[in-house]
């Protein structure tokens, strides 16, 4: 099989082509990415050279960049492929409509010429909106009606909704994804965790939005990248798949987890002002995935936080240079 990976230098989308090169030696991998802020070539350094994965620089708004990285046949797509931060999309948005709706549709009307192509569109959690702090039984399941509640989260549920409609459409054999937040090596160093995590190697402070009270549910990347597998291989034309951790809990209560962990004290956390919009909670009933595909995610909070810091402390060479040339962006959570 060859599969067109979209967004293969960012972090999911990198570590994806890493776990299929591993596991399914026949394949080969195209990776797209335009290489913006998240994308990232050092994040190729050790399968840049593998014979079974390409890489083309290039942009899914451009019909004709798509055309040339998949000329030679491509199998599947699985799409990764977005402006993917929430804070940037509050003070750009038009990046975010542009990238990730109208990207999202140049790659549908690609698969829509080539209709034996399966199409897998990775998308979030946020779509579904906010969860309230006092029922913490309630998570978003399949089939709850979108309520998106910021420019990125807007951008991301009409991928969503055009990649649907191409499928009753078209008949394309196209499905969807949904996960809760994921961590783990090569997340770019502006989002939460590795921010935090680099801020402390480096003597700086955990800056916290708000109260810090607001819970995301976390998930280990391979863990996801083992779902989207199943999805791939298994998953049925036209299905929407959430992919849900084991592990939720509230920003300020992760940040003092994480200073635990690297032995610093509590003074080392600084409070922000709130960024506009800010959701309380996301959450995600998988039991549909559960059932249907026999997915549930492996690692808790501490094992997730453990394996991540080991990794930020053993390859500064990757995320140091990518925060030097971010110096003066206020950027804090994903």
């Amino acid at each position: 099989m060859k599969i067109l990976v979209t967004g293969g230098a960012g972090f999911i989308g990198s570590n994806f082509i890493r776990y299929w090169l591993e596991h399914h030696p026949a394949d080969s991998l195209v990776n797209f990415d335009k290489l913006t802020y998240a994308g990232h070539l050092s994040t190729l350094k050790d399968f840049e050279n593998n014979p079974r994965h390409r890489f083309f620089e290039g942009d899914i708004q451009n019909p004709d960049a798509i055309a040339n990285a998949a000329e030679k046949g491509i199998d599947a797509i699985v799409h990764f492929a977005a402006e993917s931060h929430v804070d940037r999309s509050i003070y750009g948005p038009i990046d975010f409509v542009r990238t990730n709706v109208l990207g999202t549709t140049h790659l549908l009307e690609w698969t829509r010429q080539h209709p034996q192509t399966r199409f897998v569109l990775v998308s979030t959690d946020e779509v579904y909106g906010s969860l309230s702090l006092e029922d913490r039984s309630k998570k978003f399941k399949w089939g709850d009606p979108y309520q998106p509640r910021n420019p990125y989260a807007a951008s991301k549920a009409s991928a969503d909704h055009l990649s649907r409609a191409y499928h009753h459409t078209y008949g394309l054999d196209i499905m969807i994804t949904n996960c809760t937040n994921n961590v783990g090596p090569y997340q770019d160093p502006e989002k939460f965790v590795p921010l935090s995590i680099t801020n402390l190697l480096e003597d700086k402070p955990i800056r916290i939005y708000g109260d810090g009270k607001y819970i995301r549910d976390w998930l280990w990347v391979d863990d996801h990248i083992m779902g989207i597998e199943k999805v791939l291989l298994k998953g049925k034309r036209g299905e929407t798949y959430l992919f849900g951790g084991k592990s939720e809990i509230d920003n300020l209560s992760l940040a003092k987890r994480i200073l635990a962990k690297l032995k610093k004290q509590e003074s080392a956390i600084e409070f922000v002002s709130d960024r506009p919009g800010n959701d309380r909670r996301y959450a995600m009933d998988y039991s549909k995935t559960l059932k249907e595909l026999d997915w549930q995610p492996t690692l808790g909070i501490d094992e997730i936080l453990d394996k991540t810091i080991a990794w930020y402390q053993e390859n500064s060479w990757w995320w140091k240079p990518i925060k030097g040339r971010k110096e003066g962006v206020v950027i804090t959570h994903g």
